[in-house]
């Protein structure tokens, strides 16, 4: 019985098209590899069309790579075009790119805040306007967006990410009702610190032992902590799920 749940979890997304924004590295990539070793077609898309190639040639030969900006609605446009030329479908959309800045409120200038919403806001919202309209064709889709912890614990230095994450969670709610008629769940996965090599280049690496000492559990997140959250919210299995914000953190902000 054991060995044939296992066939069965690791099939669960034959024949679906699964878009991953932010692949290139990092949760990006574990939530790729997670969803390719279940059967999925991954599409990797980063701004770093490279990184996207070198992962999703660890993935299998369904799987493939385009090079986008999801904050430009040109590049969004031709990404859509591009993943239904090649696959015909789209079954669910993994919303996880983002930039991470470490900037204080009095830096923060109209032009950095703007920056930070393009492509953590503005890149959701259109990721999502393009897919939803295909998923709506089939009447089936999950769509699951990268928030972040952030947002509950008010951390400084970030005010524009933390604002703009807090938009992400909001939009989910929203369009989880708007899509809800139409079989497309709408969820959130809120991530706190992880050891991903974006973080570990940049000064949130300096972090660790102060949100350590915050989590229940005493160490270290890694992008795989991550990813089953994803994965599941991305499954059938979750169809009952709709509109809500699942913290993945190790019990840092316990919401």
């Amino acid at each position: 019985m054991a060995t044939n749940v296992r066939k069965d979890a690791l099939a669960r997304f034959d024949g679906q098209t699964v878009i991953v924004t932010g692949a290139a590295q990092g949760i990006g990539a574990a939530i790729a590899g997670q969803l390719a070793a279940q059967g999925a077609t991954v599409v990797a898309v980063d701004v770093n069309g490279k990184g996207a190639q070198e992962v999703s040639a660890r993935l299998g030969h369904s799987s493939f790579a385009v090079a986008a900006d999801v904050g430009d609605p040109d590049n969004v446009a031709s990404l859509h075009a591009e993943v239904m030329a090649t696959t015909g479908r789209i079954d669910v959309l993994v919303n996880n790119a983002a930039i991470v800045p470490f900037t204080p409120w009095d830096d923060v200038d109209f032009a950095e805040w703007r920056r930070v919403m393009r492509v953590n806001l503005d890149g959701v919202y259109l990721m999502c306007r393009a897919s939803s309209a295909h998923m709506r064709q089939r009447s089936y889709g999950r769509i699951v967006n990268i928030a972040s912890n952030t947002f509950f614990a008010g951390t400084p230095n970030m005010a524009a990410y933390v604002a703009a994450k807090g938009g992400v969670i909001g939009f989910t709610r929203a369009l989880a009702t708007e899509l809800g008629p139409y079989g497309i769940t709408v969820n959130a996965v809120s991530p706190g610190l992880v050891a991903s090599e974006g973080v570990m280049s940049s000064p949130h690496a300096d972090a660790f032992d102060f949100v350590g000492a915050l989590q229940a559990m005493k160490r270290r997140g890694v992008p795989g902590d991550i990813a089953p959250a994803v994965v599941f919210l991305a499954s059938e299995e979750a169809g009952w799920v709709t509109g809500a914000t699942l913290n993945v953190d190790g019990g840092h902000v316990r919401h």
